[in-house]
């Protein structure tokens, strides 16, 4: 939950056990009909929250409490103005045990099986390595001809995360129509894990599958939670001169931006955890980590060749803003262990691109040509063995 005002907001918090709420105490602040409506605005399925009172606690505080159907461990802090947004005070609940994204992701890809009418299998076991590249046996009718054994692309069950980049309070680029990136990124995604479910040996796990924020680090961490193979974030690109169009692909960099466009994309980017409302000041020393350094050379060399893949493929739908794959320091791409690019499928900001953006049979092609360059890569780039195939 988030409260704007045009000034800071005073404020305290307690959270209490039997029965457990969470009371936060705010100064200088009146009851009005605005706060009245957060009671309205629970619904039954909230996982956290059984109800919200408002009140006037004395008469310089107002107290909310909401009444919680388990422990959380909420996280209660201000923001300072930053785009749209004035001065912000954000609530945010968290359980103190969250759910395995793994657990989550295999059980998703079981449900969509049945759901398909077909039994989840297994992904066929790799060969043993003293079987790869072995002769086979001749066949009946082969002249006792030996012919090399040609290995699969992709061997194992392989898992995509799929990053629809801001969401929530953060609705990215926004077209002179109103179009919304958050939205037309979000239809992107869902139709490239469509896709994927079909492809045998591939999953797909989307970072947001709503009209909610995730933090950048959160992105990250999701996919690295679910051992992911590749990570894509996918996005609608704006720039300040609307004459600019054409999808690019990015990559993460070591020593600065490519262009100075990389650069100030990358940075408008970054800034989305300031607009989404995070609270930096709890990120732990790894997390910082992981954020402001690099921690491997080859995720970047893997990471173009995969980048090459998929803008080759846009490209043969629709014009590329560059010919090559450009790179700059975007915190979404730095997981260390996984390749990585970002997505500019077009300038939301470019009236004829806004509109492209926003019909179902473009939104289909990107999905298409993005699915075609992970098949792609992994043709040329087989993934490795992994201690559990799961």
């Amino acid at each position: 939950m988030t409260l704007e005002l045009e000034q800071p907001l005073e404020h305290s918090y307690l959270l209490v056990e039997d029965p457990r709420r969470l009371v936060i105490d705010l100064q200088g602040v009146a009851v009005d009909s605005a706060l009245r409506e957060l009671v309205s605005k629970v619904i039954p399925a909230d996982p956290y929250i059984a109800q919200v009172r408002v009140g006037q606690f004395t008469p310089e505080t107002m107290r909310l409490v909401f009444d919680l159907k388990q422990q959380v461990r909420p996280q209660v802090f201000t923001l300072a103005p930053v785009a749209q947004y004035k001065h912000r005070l954000v609530i945010d609940l968290y359980p103190t045990r969250p759910p395995d994204p793994l657990d989550l992701l295999i059980a998703q890809t079981e449900a969509t099986a049945l759901a398909r009418g077909m039994a989840p299998s297994a992904p066929p076991a790799p060969e043993p390595p003293a079987a790869r590249g072995a002769p086979v046996p001749p066949s009946a009718g082969g002249g006792g001809r030996l012919l090399p054994r040609k290995p699969p692309a992709v061997s194992r069950m392989v898992t995509i995360a799929i990053d629809p980049g801001h969401g929530g309070e953060d609705p990215g680029a926004i077209g002179s129509r109103g179009t919304r990136e958050k939205d037309v990124v979000l239809a992107v995604a869902t139709r490239v894990r469509a896709k994927l479910a079909d492809e045998p040996n591939m999953r797909a796990f989307l970072t947001r599958d709503g009209d909610y924020f995730v933090p950048l680090a959160t992105r990250v961490s999701k996919a690295r939670g679910v051992k992911a193979d590749l990570f894509v974030s996918i996005h609608a690109d704006a720039f300040v001169k609307p004459r600019a169009r054409g999808s690019s692909v990015y990559v993460l960099s070591e020593r600065g931006a490519s262009s100075v466009e990389a650069r100030w994309l990358a940075s408008k980017e970054n800034d989305a955890d300031q607009v989404g409302g995070v609270n930096l000041r709890t990120r732990n020393r790894e997390t910082a980590q992981l954020l402001m350094e690099l921690m491997t050379t080859s995720q970047i060399r893997d990471s173009r060749k995969f980048a090459a893949s998929v803008l080759s493929e846009l490209g043969d739908i629709g014009q590329l803003h560059k010919p090559q794959v450009e790179q700059a320091g975007f915190a979404v791409l730095k997981a260390p262990d996984v390749p990585s690019i970002l997505v500019e499928t077009a300038f939301i900001s470019n009236p004829e691109e806004e509109m492209k953006l926003r019909s179902a049979r473009y939104q289909e092609e990107l999905a298409e040509a993005i699915v075609r360059g992970i098949r792609a890569y992994f043709k040329v780039n087989p993934p490795g063995p992994r201690g559990t195939v799961l």
